[in-house]
């Protein structure tokens, strides 16, 4: 049983939360919660320490047999936990690097690709839209933030361990699209057709940038087409997950819509 926060057990802990070099360093990354932990052993990653709240977690322990598990005070998980209701689990896991040669696609594949998304929330809340509309993948192309950031995973309530997301160059993901077939959508204000016009039955990649400064030449040129959501209002743009959001339901609306 840990009492203290100044263990060097939990030392190391909070530094895999807080140091994106400390996370790549050590090949490790920390998912905090029962369901998480769940979503994570069922796709196959591998815990290296479970830190557990006898009080919060109870007596059933459903992990690995080889997980390390360390019971730790209520103090001291008031300290690693960063939010309630987390059933009094924090694990260390280990890091499984996922290119896209390793992606498994369906026969019409559908993909959010992401360009130089800053925000960990925003990706993880795209994550949670990709996972309900049955997407295939979500690629990070030029990520500027890592893919086990704890904001991520806690924003994505999962959704990091039940969708494949791929982190890779823009050129990289481009070439994989075009030797995949898989059509282009880029979405955009200039020159850009309403996106429920725009055919989504057949392999489509769904493309958006950051909300500030929009998707770079490069993927303007490689796109197939250029689709937009109508801004009635004063503002023009959204949040890029609820343009994610909007863009893959309605590839879903025509795909059911082709079954019936």
């Amino acid at each position: 049983m840990i009492t203290s926060t100044q263990n060097p057990h939990i030392k190391h802990l909070l530094l895999l939360q807080q140091k994106s070099a400390q996370r790549r360093a050590d090949g490790l990354f920390v998912v905090e919660g029962r369901r998480e932990v769940e979503h994570c052993l069922a796709a196959g990653f591998s815990l290296r320490t479970a830190f557990v709240c006898p009080e919060l977690y109870g007596p059933l322990r459903n992990l690995p047999r080889d997980t390390e598990v360390i019971d730790v005070a209520p103090n001291v998980y008031e300290r690693i936990a960063y939010r309630g209701g987390t059933e009094g689990i924090v694990a260390v896991v280990r890091e499984r690097k996922m290119s896209l040669s390793d992606l498994r696609l369906s026969a019409s594949p559908l993909i959010v690709v992401l360009e130089s998304v800053e925000k960990p929330g925003n990706l993880g809340a795209v994550l949670r839209s990709a996972d309900a509309a049955g997407a295939d993948a979500v690629v990070v192309c030029d990520p500027l933030t890592d893919l086990y950031n704890p904001n991520l995973i806690r924003s994505a309530v999962g959704a990091l361990f039940t969708v494949p997301c791929v982190a890779c160059s823009t050129e990289e993901c481009i070439a994989f699209l075009r030797e995949k077939g898989i059509r282009i959508l880029t979405a955009q204000l200039q020159d850009s057709s309403l996106y429920y016009d725009a055919p989504m039955t057949g392999p489509t990649a769904i493309v958006m940038g950051t909300e500030a400064t929009g998707l770079t030449d490069q993927w303007r040129r490689a796109a197939d087409a250029h689709i937009r959501i109508p801004m009635l209002g004063r503002l023009d743009s959204l949040n890029v997950s609820v343009s994610a959001a909007i863009l893959l339901f309605e590839a879903v609306r025509q795909r059911q819509t082709k079954k019936e």
